[in-house]
């Protein structure tokens, strides 16, 4: 059985209708077992068009942000007892196609968690904030805020658990309770195309930006890890 047999991916939505069908589609030509589609309370076609492309959807009967979207997906993959799972942004920016690459670079590998990483797509205060946040958190990763992820066993149930649940920001909250739980992460190098329609939940606009980085300071400062990390710790880029 290949293990894309065993490979669940997790697509949050919100009014995503022009994206959302063709990711599902592609993602189910590779082989995966199946696709769930979390619609945050979209006031779109979302659902429907993810559901026609044959997608399950898991929709929510209120917005509740994107990592509650997330997680929602990991219970439900914890579930089904899914042996991978993929998280996928419905924007068009994660490319089906580095799928199978970023499974089997899991499965090969004795990390618990891939990650897509593309650092140049970011501006130039983009990384002006990654830099910020690689120093508050200790963070050997580069591109911090992807979401385009797999993990194994062992992180999806410790991300499907309670104590993961009061995250606000899937990306660096995400990455510290791995960190805290001394799971291994590699980086694999892709290519991002930009956002095909809409514009981000975090950096749409100044006021969210401001609010994210303060949040996301606080966070750091808290679980920032004392002393230097173990030498298996940081991750790993596999180009």
């Amino acid at each position: 059985m290949s293990i894309l047999d065993s490979t669940l991916v997790v697509i949050p939505a919100l009014n995503e209708e022009s994206t959302v069908g063709g990711i599902v589609r592609l993602a189910l030509q590779l082989g995966v077992a199946e696709v769930v589609v979390i619609d945050d309370n979209s006031t779109d076609h979302t659902a429907s068009i993810a559901r026609a492309a044959g997608a399950t959807v898991v929709s929510l009967s209120e917005r509740l942000g994107a990592w509650p979207a997330i997680q929602t997906g990991f219970r439900y993959a914890v579930r089904r007892g899914a042996r991978i799972v993929v998280t996928m942004d419905a924007d068009g920016q994660h490319v089906a196609d580095d799928l199978p690459r970023l499974i089997s670079t899991l499965s090969t590998s004795s990390a618990n968690v891939a990650i897509a990483s593309c650092p140049e797509r970011g501006s130039a205060l983009r990384k002006i904030a990654w830099r910020w946040i690689r120093y508050i958190t200790k963070l050997p990763i580069n591109d911090i805020t992807s979401g385009f992820r797999a993990y194994d066993r062992l992180a999806i149930r410790r991300l499907a658990a309670w104590p993961a649940s009061l995250l606000e920001y899937q990306d660096v909250g995400v990455l510290l309770i791995l960190q805290k739980s001394k799971l291994s992460i590699v980086e694999v190098e892709v290519h991002m195309p930009s956002r095909q329609d809409g514009k981000s939940r975090i950096f749409g606009t100044w006021g969210t930006v401001v609010y994210y980085m303060l949040q996301t300071s606080i966070l750091g400062a808290a679980k920032r890890p004392r002393g230097k990390l173990s030498s298996d710790q940081p991750a790993r880029a596999i180009r």
